[in-house]
């Protein structure tokens, strides 16, 4: 029965925006399973194969939705999938069990394929529990196909779908249906119900635990991705309220729409550029659209997502020389391969704390030619004097000059073998690890950039896990500890006269910018969605004003008085933008 009061929940939040819509409650049978003898085995093995074939049509479809829907990159995940049910050495092990066992195929796939899932769910990352979702819908779907079931969705059109996870094939289908926006029990940033949304700009909230519990069936729901909060029945009062504040939002994109081709100036004359960062290419329209000045961080693993082998040169140089002309003559920074930790390999390795492990430059360093291949393939790409190289996860000046000799040798040889490219090519460095910031002046003076990687940087600060649901309110964005280091980067960047930008989560964060502005940043990179907002903020600043906010900001020693203080600057001086994230 539905409620009658309305109640608030709160999670995660996953994807932007404010929906509201009657919800829908989405189960799925589960299929029970029994370890029965068979007598036919013949007929088992021929019953699983149709299965499986069944499973990869299904699969083949719902790929090409994520393509059209997602573009390849992200919809790879589904590729990775068909891989799995093209795995011979998986297939053949459930075929001999059938044989050696003589129980009937659906026991058999699921005993060794939950092996896996519980392996990956067992795992203390939260990317990797989330993959864990990949295997059971493998699993799920043939069995379902064993037992010769149709899973029929009942779905409607224009409504909120909550659940307690989604597997990637559920996020992309229920897109065909013009589904409102996503509430799920589980789930973090990194989950497919996450990406799936942002891409499609479908409001989510995730990680609410007792969603499924608390909404019924039709209860008309309102989603509040900006602040991660569900109201279940809400009063006329409270669908007053959102109604306004969606048209709110609307009028004052239309505005940000009207200040794309206008530089990002504060009305005291201080010009602030905007860099996009870019995970996948088919965000490049995008960019273009939204007028970044370039990219400020290329993220290169996306070029092996999906695949079992790094890419080789030429194949990098191809996509590095595309991206780049693309852009030009806007500037693009990319980063080497930040692998390890939270992103896996394309091979297995296991590390007992992976964060702590052999990720970013450490893996790049102890594989040589790894690293050379991807420094050649960028150094080709930068005929036009538009490309800069940065290194992720650096801890030590050896690191940072081990980098440059590497670099060096790479022009050496291409410049023996007859290539074009920038032989001044700006060379900079992550800070993400507090030994960096703590060295920030030296490592200053090796490099010509720095770019600071909040995301990271706050986690190790911090010592919280930003992908653990447990300690999420312990991931502070604006804990003193953090603004005071910011404010050191900076400065060790104005004594050495060495550009400092920022390309973490936080530059997104419509809050952060006047601090992040104030801080002296001259160069904010984010996700592209976000630079008209941020251009629209900054245009409306005066620097001199919120320099003197950052001057009472590096005095709270609480992340509350600080977030207050930025509050209360919106509601007093940016009137407009606080209405849109109140």
């Amino acid at each position: 029965m539905a409620q009658t009061e309305f109640i608030k929940l709160s999670g995660i939040a996953a994807a932007p925006g404010i929906s509201m819509a009657p919800a829908f409650l989405f189960t799925k049978e589960i299929e029970t399973i029994s370890d029965e003898t068979i007598e036919n085995v013949n007929e088992a093995l021929e019953n699983l194969r149709l299965a499986i074939e069944k499973s990869q049509k299904e699969l083949s479809k719902v790929f090409s939705l994520a393509v059209d829907k997602l573009g390849e990159k992200r919809a790879a995940i589904f590729e990775a999938q068909l891989m799995i049910l093209d795995d011979p050495i998986l297939i053949e092990t459930i075929r001999q069990r059938i044989i050696d066992e003589k129980k009937s195929p659906e026991f058999i796939v699921d005993a060794e394929m939950s092996k896996y899932q519980q392996l990956m769910s067992a795992s203390s990352e939260a990317y990797m529990k989330e993959r864990s979702l990949d295997i059971k819908d493998i699993k799920d779907r043939i069995i379902r196909n064993l037992k010769k079931r149709k899973w029929l969705s009942k779905i409607l059109n224009n409504v909120i779908v909550v659940a307690s996870s989604l597997t990637p094939a559920d996020s992309v289908l229920f897109s065909k249906n013009d589904v409102k926006g996503y509430v799920t029990n589980f789930g973090g940033l990194t989950s497919h119900t996450a990406i799936v949304a942002r891409a499609l700009d479908i409001p989510a909230v995730v990680g609410v635990h007792d969603a499924t519990s608390k909404i019924s069936d039709g209860d008309y729901i309102i989603v509040d991705g900006f602040h991660g909060e569900i109201i279940v029945n809400p009063t006329k009062k409270q669908i007053k309220f959102y109604e306004e504040k969606i048209r709110k939002i609307n009028d004052i994109d239309i505005e940000f729409a009207k200040l794309k081709d206008k530089p990002s100036v504060t009305k005291d004359g201080r010009e602030i550029k905007l860099y996009a960062n870019l995970d996948v290419t088919s965000e490049l329209d995008l960019i273009l659209q939204n007028c970044a000045n370039g990219i400020g961080l290329l993220r290169t693993e996306q070029i092996f997502q999906g695949t079992e082998a790094f890419p080789d040169e030429d194949v990098q140089f191809e996509f590095y020389k595309e991206v780049a002309e693309k852009l030009y003559p806007g500037t693009v920074t990319i980063r080497t391969f930040d692998i390890g930790g939270d992103k896996v390999l394309p091979f297995d390795v296991k590390e007992p704390n992976p964060m702590l492990g052999w990720r970013g430059v450490r893996f790049l360093l102890d594989n040589n030619s790894l690293y050379k291949s991807q420094i050649r393939a960028i150094l080709k790409a930068s005929k036009h004097k538009n490309v800069k190289i940065m290194i992720p996860m650096i801890s030590s000046i050896a690191e940072i000059r081990r980098s440059k000799e590497i670099l060096e040798m790479c022009k050496h040889e291409l410049r023996d073998e007859g290539f074009e490219f920038d032989e001044s090519i700006p060379f900079g460095i992550m800070i993400e690890v507090p030994s960096a910031a703590v060295m920030a002046e030296d490592y200053a003076e090796e490099v010509d950039f720095i770019s600071v990687g909040t995301n990271d940087l706050i986690q190790y600060l911090l010592a919280v896990d930003r992908g653990n649901e447990i300690v999420n309110d312990l991931y502070q964005e604006f804990h003193p500890a953090l603004i005071r280091t910011l404010d050191f980067i900076i400065k060790a960047g104005k004594i050495t006269d060495t550009e400092v930008s920022i390309c973490g989560e936080m530059a997104a964060d419509q809050y952060a910018v006047p601090l992040l502005v104030g801080l002296g940043f001259e160069s904010l990179s984010m996700s592209p969605s976000a630079i008209p907002v941020t251009k629209k903020i900054i245009t409306d600043l005066n620097y001199q004003q919120v320099k003197k906010l950052v001057y009472e900001c590096l005095h709270y020693k609480t992340e509350s008085e600080i977030k207050t203080a930025l509050k209360d600057f919106f509601n007093e001086n940016l009137k407009e933008e606080a209405e849109r994230i109140k």
